[in-house]
């Protein structure tokens, strides 16, 4: 398939984008989109592509283009117009009648994606050759007359499952979050593929400015920056290096402060002072597929952590776990409520689950002060602060994971938070553990918690000198 327009003319036609990045301040963007395209580059085009790519350009059309680049360098403006060119393209001669061909940005979060949006629907509202092919506005996008809809959502997988996409863009992916998934870029990505397949044209486009060394991203940059390769094509670069007209003193500025992030957000760097808690092979090896809860077994001592919340922001959560003969640790239950909910009821409903387990003493976070202790207090259950601060606490569940002494529950979002935790060293040679900006950390502070006590007490409980039964109860569902 040829395209009717490819992106890089269309950003110099004043017809159509030419308006909206004239001007030598685009130079770098047009000279890298002509190279995914397989077009030709001037001299001018290949200096500059080279700068950002550190290899020859593409012999042909590429399947993949990663665009790592800093703040501010325009990446949602381009992923718009990229956007905007793939929608007008003819795909009819692969779609069924009646079908779709979906030209997706899949954006990190709402805001985000309504940015985005924003600008794609300026192009068809305002140009006079685009306005006429709108036949549809959505909430989340819009309608073509030429059987293309261009849909503007947050990451999830669940947006590609049914659609033919001729083009998606994956703007910001190396900061992508999502509470049921470990790892939601890998998701969304194997979702693609498929979905790609019967347009000869499609492209997948990731941009984003760089972040912690690890995920899709950065395993692209590892395997295909600097090659020479026809079908994926990685470039990186500072923010003055694709959008020139961005003041350096500010950047200078940024640099003074706080050197690690200004030179991810500025220089296109990836910070050298983040990496991941833990291994996710190491967290899905632990985890006990199908088992969502175990029942309470009489004469196994249990141990409960709880991580309180005051029932508008985070989560109140709530764990408890026992240790086998083998010192292995078992997570058997793992309660969440999430916001807005009020602490008291909240309060009572996992106290009711602690008798359950013949537990009368909860560990938990130091947050709320006295009201932990009066609301548990009054359902019977003694709350007793913890002695470790919650980074103290992720230091000491480290190495019982990496031993594999852990059994843990399938729960998506309890896998979620512990694999997006991040080391974050800092000047004093102290390592702080904490989750990303944004994120959470509820289920895992209770989940630690829970496993580092229930590891460090007796097999059996003491006051029957009963073992616990080999044999341990499922309970499916969630």
């Amino acid at each position: 398939m040829t395209p009717v327009m490819t992106v890089s003319e269309a950003m110099i036609d004043p017809a159509l984008l030419g308006g909206q990045f004239a001007g030598p301040s685009w130079s770098t963007w047009r000279a890298v989109l002509r190279a995914a395209e397989g077009l030709p580059l001037d001299d001018d085009d290949l200096a500059l592509f080279r700068s950002v790519a550190d290899r020859d350009p593409p012999r042909r059309r590429v399947r993949e283009l990663h665009v790592i680049a800093g703040r501010r360098a325009g990446k949602d403006s381009v992923a718009s117009a990229i956007a905007a060119v793939a929608a007008i393209q003819d795909y009819s001669a692969y779609l069924r009648p009646g079908e779709r061909a979906s030209v997706i940005c899949l954006a990190v979060d709402r805001a985000q994606a309504r940015i985005v949006l924003r600008y794609i629907a300026g192009y068809f509202r305002e140009n006079p050759l685009l306005a006429p092919l709108v036949t549809r506005w959505t909430d989340d996008g819009l309608e073509l007359s030429n059987n293309v809809e261009i849909v503007v959502v947050t990451n999830s997988f669940r947006a590609i499952r049914g659609r033919t996409v001729a083009s998606p863009t994956l703007d910001e992916i190396a900061f992508w979050r999502d509470e049921a998934f470990a790892n939601p870029a890998a998701e969304v990505y194997s979702a693609l593929l498929p979905a790609m397949v019967t347009i000869p044209s499609a492209m997948l486009i990731a941009i984003s400015t760089p972040y912690r060394k690890s995920g899709l991203l950065y395993s692209k940059w590892q395997r295909h920056y600097a090659q020479d390769d026809d079908d994926v094509l990685v470039v990186k670069g500072a923010s003055r290096t694709f959008n020139p007209l961005l003041p350096e003193a500010l950047i200078e500025a940024a640099l003074a402060r706080d050197p690690e992030a200004a030179a991810a957000e500025w220089l296109g760097e990836w910070r050298s002072d983040l990496s991941d808690f833990i291994d996710r092979a190491l967290v899905e090896s632990l985890v006990v597929p199908g088992r969502r809860v175990l029942a309470p077994l009489e004469g196994v001592t249990y141990s409960a952590f709880a991580d309180p919340s005051g029932g508008s922001a985070d989560a109140m959560t709530l764990a408890i776990a026992h240790r086998e003969r083998n010192g292995i640790g078992v997570l058997d239950c793992l309660l969440e409520e999430r916001p807005p909910f009020s602490p008291e009821v909240v309060a009572a409903q996992f106290a009711a689950t602690l008798r359950n387990y013949n537990i009368s003493k909860v560990t938990g976070d130091r947050y709320g002060g006295q009201w932990p202790r009066e609301r548990f207090s009054a359902h019977g259950i003694t709350y007793r602060p913890s002695d470790l601060t919650k980074n103290d606490l992720y230091r000491d569940f480290l190495p019982l994971l990496n031993a594999g002494k852990a059994e843990l529950l399938d729960h998506p979002r309890l896998i979620s938070e512990l694999c997006s935790l991040e080391r974050r060293a800092h000047r004093g040679g102290r390592d702080v553990i904490d989750h990303p900006v944004g994120a959470h950390d509820d289920l895992v502070n209770a989940a630690a918690g829970a496993l580092l006590l229930a590891t460090r007490r007796p097999a059996f409980d003491p006051r029957t000198n009963r073992r616990p039964s080999p044999l341990h109860i499922q309970i499916h569902g969630r």
